[in-house]
């Protein structure tokens, strides 16, 4: 099941051939013990831990974007290895593999049952060069430091100094990077300034990072299966968003005909007041609504006078291509729709030579933005998307 599991991933994804191999023999398994080996060696998430709201607290991470994260981080034997985020212990086993037994792996996790329950399998599966500790991964883990590489495996808001601290020089560090609300797993290095510069970057979606580096991701239920995600502290007025999304709406199709992901755009949307993930299922347009761009929902904006969202329609003239459109409830509904129409063009024209973007940490209120699709201003740092 192992081999079938990573053959259906390498059709689509370019892994490794070391990380491909890595896959194949740790006995994934033994890591979600609770699971059906059905479940176990599916490529996707398995939830090992949900707290009393029933939120999702720890999971091993989908294998194909394990996969193409270890790739990110560009392993090789003999390498020490400083990872944020131990789960189940799965990543840290398929990381004991690439680094081989002249390598090391220290693994953190802040929730003690879980670090237990990683370093038991760990065990179990022979895994002798890795080190499980139960802490704060904000402060990583100086014991064992310097290291080769930092790889986290939770969706950090910032870039903790003790990670950059504890980093070799010519460290390599693969961070899922919150982003107002967008998450991209980044492989950074760091050019002689201090600047981290992207080396690839992949869309992804992990649980929030705990402890004290930690900013809460917020749901806000504005109507019957609609949510609204924000993150990076926004302010929300609830009941203002339930009473726009009960208003009348606005659509405008932009005649724009895709197949292919929208990962781009997003960053186009990114700097919008009210930038939001809304969360909700195709069926709400049996109530009336739009139908968001995905499965999941749409990013859109939420504003106290109006929110908006990505749509999309197929047409019988191109059954497999569908057509993007803006939609917007609310007061302002009409203003939301323009400006989300605004930028999807803008994107629409800049995709034929913008293949993706560039993303920079740099010190705190430092770097030049004058090209930037987005700046964010953190904690440690300040983090500018430019196109790329």
């Amino acid at each position: 099941m192992r081999n079938a599991m990573v053959d259906g991933i390498v059709k689509w994804a370019k892994l490794s051939d070391a990380t491909a191999a890595a896959m194949r023999k740790v006995e994934r398994h033994r890591f979600v013990p609770a699971a059906t080996l059905k479940e176990a060696y599916t490529d996707d998430t398995v939830v090992t831990r949900r707290d009393e709201a029933g939120i999702a607290t720890s999971s091993a991470s989908a294998p194909w974007l394990q996969g193409m994260m270890l790739d990110q981080l560009e392993l090789r034997p003999g390498m020490t290895v400083l990872e944020i985020g131990a789960g189940t212990g799965v990543n840290a086993g398929y990381v004991t593999e690439l680094v081989g037994p002249s390598g090391h792996v220290t693994t953190i996790d802040i929730q003690p049952d879980v670090a237990e329950d990683a370093r038991t399998a760990l065990a179990l599966t022979g895994a002798t060069n890795v080190e499980v500790i139960c802490g704060d991964g904000e402060y990583g883990y100086p014991a064992n430091a310097p290291y080769d590489r930092v790889i986290a495996t939770a969706g950090a808001w910032d870039i903790p100094e003790h990670w950059v601290e504890q980093l070799k020089p010519d460290g390599l560090m693969v961070v899922p990077l919150r982003m107002n609300g967008l998450t991209r797993s980044v492989a950074f290095t760091r050019d002689e300034h201090g600047v981290w510069h992207s080396k690839s970057a992949v869309n992804c979606g992990f649980m929030p990072v705990r402890g004290d580096g930690e900013v809460i991701e917020t749901n806000v239920q504005i109507a019957k299966d609609v949510v609204v995600r924000i993150d990076d502290g926004q302010d929300l007025d609830v009941e203002a968003l339930k009473d726009a999304i009960a208003d009348s709406g606005e659509v405008e199709w932009t005649g724009i005909l895709i197949d292919a992901p929208l990962d781009l755009l997003d960053f186009y949307m990114a700097d919008m007041d009210g930038f939001c993930r809304i969360l909700a299922p195709p069926s709400i347009a049996e109530r009336g609504l739009a139908e968001p761009m995905n499965g999941w929902g749409s990013m859109g904006a939420a504003t106290p006078d109006a929110v908006g969202y990505l749509t999309k329609r197929y047409g019988p003239l191109h059954p497999k291509l569908y057509e993007l459109g803006t939609c917007a409830y609310g007061p302002q509904a009409q203003a939301m729709v323009d400006e989300l129409t605004k930028r999807v063009y803008a994107w629409d024209r800049a995709r034929k030579s913008v293949t993706g973007v560039h993303i920079e940490i740099h010190p705190s209120g430092q770097g030049d933005t004058a090209d930037a699709l987005m700046t964010i201003d953190k904690r440690h740092s300040r983090v500018i998307v430019r196109p790329a």
